[in-house]
């Protein structure tokens, strides 16, 4: 039957909406909740004859396929490329990119690396850096806050958390970019992304080795668990390597993202600093309401079914968890971005065995932001128009003008 991205061309069943549409399309990228919308509203699964692809995006059938690792496989490949079929740009990772047992056995090291306990330990760190960006956004007043305030904060704490001896901001924001750009199809946005592979993956590899590392890191805990039999130590590299490719430009994303939902909504600050009880229940409304990786992929890895609808084995199936954050039958006025939602089961983390490991890391480093924003910041105004970024699967600003008034 052919191949098509790297995967298979399959035929749909009698009965399967079909919709000839580009999920990939640099204008749906910047802008998706006319194509979340449409793909909600036509049925489940949808069958987009572009890359031959099954898609879901209301929220029930995403969550139930997205979190389904027994029919809905992650080792062949998060996105159109079918890992049992082609060999994938790089070494798949060891933790996003393999099912159990294997995957159980690499998530309990990372696990036990980003425990609460161990992200407390970073507290001040955090706190410190951003009292620092803060101190210095205010000073200017109006910044560009993107490259001045959101790629800033994560390069400067997570290189440091790792404990890497090297530290290139700019390798650290392509290579996530690159890393996520690589699991849609080979389009402009894919091939700009990755003009710098070999230089920027040289420059990862080398800096996930166990002699870049300091011994009070989280790097250097991985390598003690390889040193204590419970992994290799290649893939103690290996899983360094996947704190730089996950843990860095979600990061950038999500802050930006957070300082976008805060400028737009100027009364949802002003609850957030009436009650900063609101913080963590702000940060996962940001990330229902901006869904910063809008699109993973999963595989079937057998005969099954979704909604009624047979599925061959090796269908790719895109879930499109941005569509389904924005599921008016799972979320009241889902279009209305408000601090004190709680939004319970939103999608941003991801779900079932596959949820982010990182996610302790990532609402410490979120929650210390906003404290010192709250603490320091009357008001976050637009200071111009904001302008997403197409990624072939994070939603991500690429220009954010701010205004920060001070109290």
């Amino acid at each position: 039957m052919g191949m098509v991205e790297g995967h298979r061309r399959i035929t749909p069943p009698d009965g399967m909406p079909v919709w000839d549409v580009d999920p990939y399309d640099p204008g749906i990228l910047q802008n998706p909740l006319s194509y979340y919308s449409e793909l909600r509203s036509k049925g489940e699964p949808v069958y987009l004859p572009r890359y031959s692809v099954l898609a879901v995006g209301r929220y029930e059938t995403t969550q139930k396929v997205f979190s389904d690792h027994e029919n809905f496989v992650s080792s062949r490949g998060v996105g159109l490329n079918d890992f049992k079929l082609e060999k994938p740009w790089r070494k798949p990772s060891i933790i996003l990119e393999v099912d159990p047992p294997e995957h159980t056995r690499t998530r309990k090291v990372m696990a036990r690396a980003l425990s609460q306990k161990v992200v407390k330990g970073f507290a001040e760190l955090f706190r410190d850096t951003a009292e620092r960006i803060v101190d210095s956004v205010l000073e200017k007043g109006t910044i560009e806050a993107v490259s001045e305030f959101a790629e800033v904060f994560p390069t400067t704490v997570f290189p440091k958390a790792v404990g890497m001896h090297d530290s290139n901001a700019r390798y650290l924001v392509d290579y996530g970019a690159m890393v996520f750009n690589a699991v849609g199809p080979d389009n402009e946005i894919r091939r700009r992304s990755m003009e710098k592979e070999t230089e920027i993956v040289a420059w990862i590899n080398g800096a996930c080795a166990r002699d870049r590392l300091s011994e009070d890191g989280l790097g250097a805990r991985i390598y003690a668990d390889a040193d204590a039999g419970e992994i290799t130590h290649d893939e103690a590299s290996m899983l360094v390597r996947s704190f730089l490719s996950a843990g860095v430009d979600t990061t950038v994303t999500g802050i930006g993202s957070a300082l976008w939902c805060l400028s737009q909504n100027p009364g949802e600050w002003e609850r957030l600093k009436a009650d900063p009880s609101l913080l963590r229940p702000a940060f996962d409304e940001v990330l229902r309401y901006t869904s910063p990786v809008h699109t993973f992929g999963r595989t079937a890895g057998r005969d099954t079914e979704i909604a009624g609808f047979p599925v061959e084995e090796g269908t790719k199936i895109l879930c499109v968890l941005g569509a389904a954050n924005m599921d008016p039958d799972k979320w009241e006025d889902p279009q209305s971005f408000r601090v004190d939602r709680r939004p319970r089961g939103h999608l941003g983390f991801g779900a079932g065995i596959h949820g982010c490991v990182g996610q302790n890391i990532a609402r410490g480093e979120l929650e210390a932001v906003l404290k010192v924003l709250i603490e320091k910041v009357d008001r976050i105004e637009p200071a111009g128009e904001a302008v997403w970024r197409p990624n072939n699967s994070i939603h991500a600003l690429d220009t954010l003008p701010i205004t920060f008034i001070p109290n």
